[in-house]
């Protein structure tokens, strides 16, 4: 049996090598390494995948949100709502901008925001609500929506993780993850479903006059060359990885198809099996499977894990800490106990391998030893 890989993006890439060296050759030939055609026309084709939203790829997935909150004004004195249960970046540049991050909780099943916790956290400093779409499908973005368009906030997408997810719900409000609120972002880190070989990342809008104020500030605050009419950063995506990405986003739908179906026999292979919950799957949103999340019923995450590497079989717990216990965020007031399901969470989640190239063999293989694992741990 081949070695099971958390990621394998070494097997994902074989299969589409030919294009892929087509690609950098013709960025080597035409020596456009920064701008170009190349991410233009990425921009284009991602902007068809989303429905004719706006595409201004940037370098990667923490300036995207960064820059979405630039466009959006958001500075000192302002609070912007985000999960105390994701990943670092959607905090960290709304601190960086010198407004305050408010943590709110999220579900114990769909692992995303909690909207009741949003209404609650919503004062008159609110500026803006951070949506992430968490391991791969969408937030409740009909019921989101409803308490921004109330309260005049815009919301920003994060959908690093659920590129292309579908949204639907019964009062006709639908779209794929990233163009229903005011703004979205994505990143294009190697592992991502849509991955390049670096870094990379993107804001997604409908709004024509939002993107222009991205590309703006993307450039250093510039519209024209040497002329700079706000405060800026530099953040591009370079040519090379726009190459690459062209490749794999024709290649996007029969990677989530695999994905999906990687997702289907672990639910079939865990049947029955008392020890864990398998993944959640909202019915308001399509999943693409970024991670493959079970919540463990008995045994500490921790020491599953540890069980596990023994054996060489990798798998992560998205996320240990909480952001409301990150020594970064102790200035914010927040203590153990304030948000219990992210914390409960951060202790029960498992993240089994989950990738484009996973084996049947392979998930059986995981199984079988997660069931014994957890057996001898509870």
């Amino acid at each position: 049996m081949k070695r099971i890989q958390m990621v394998d993006l070494e097997g994902q890439t074989a299969r589409i090598r030919p294009q892929i060296d087509e690609a950098i050759a013709r960025v080597l030939d035409s020596s456009k390494y920064i701008g170009g055609e190349e991410v233009s026309s990425f921009a284009k084709e991602l902007s068809e995948e989303l429905d004719g939203a706006f595409v201004i790829p940037c370098a990667n997935g923490t300036d995207a949100l960064q820059i979405a909150l630039m466009s959006l004004g958001i500075g000192p004195g302002d609070e912007v709502i985000v999960p105390t249960f994701t990943f670092i970046s959607p905090v960290e540049v709304i601190a960086l901008l010198g407004a305050k991050p408010v943590l709110v909780d999220v579900y114990p099943d769909s692992f995303n925001i909690n909207c009741e916790g949003v209404k609650e956290a919503i004062t008159d400093l609110t500026k803006a609500i951070v949506a992430v779409h968490l391991f791969g499908q969408c937030a409740d973005m009909g019921k989101l929506m409803s308490i921004a368009e109330k309260h005049n906030l815009p919301i920003i997408e994060d959908t690093a993780q659920s590129l292309t997810s579908i949204y639907c719900d019964e009062h006709s409000l639908s779209g794929k993850a990233g163009t229903i609120g005011k703004i979205g972002t994505t990143s294009f880190f190697p592992s991502k479903n849509l991955g390049c070989f670096g870094d990379g990342g993107a804001i997604i809008t409908r709004s024509e006059e939002l993107a222009a104020e991205c590309r703006t500030i993307t450039n250093h605050g510039s519209k024209i060359r040497y002329n700079h009419s706000s405060v800026g950063v530099n953040s591009r995506l370079n040519a090379l990885q726009a190459a690459i990405l062209r490749v794999k986003l024709r290649e996007l739908e029969d990677y989530n198809k695999r994905r999906r179906e990687a997702a289907l026999r672990y639910d079939n292979l865990l049947e029955g099996f008392d020890g864990v919950a398998i993944p959640q799957r909202n019915k308001r949103s399509s999943h693409v499977y970024h991670q493959y999340t079970v919540k463990l019923k008995g045994a500490n995450n921790a020491q599953i894990q540890n069980e596990l590497a023994t054996e060489d079989i990798p798998v992560a717990i998205y996320y240990p800490t909480p952001i409301h216990l990150q020594p970064a965020y102790t200035s914010l007031g927040y203590s153990e106990g304030n948000f219990p399901v992210s914390e409960k969470l951060s202790k029960t989640v498992l993240s089994l391998p989950m990738h484009t190239e996973l084996s049947a063999t392979q998930q059986e293989h995981i199984v079988d030893r997660l069931k014994a694992a957890i057996t001898k741990w509870t």
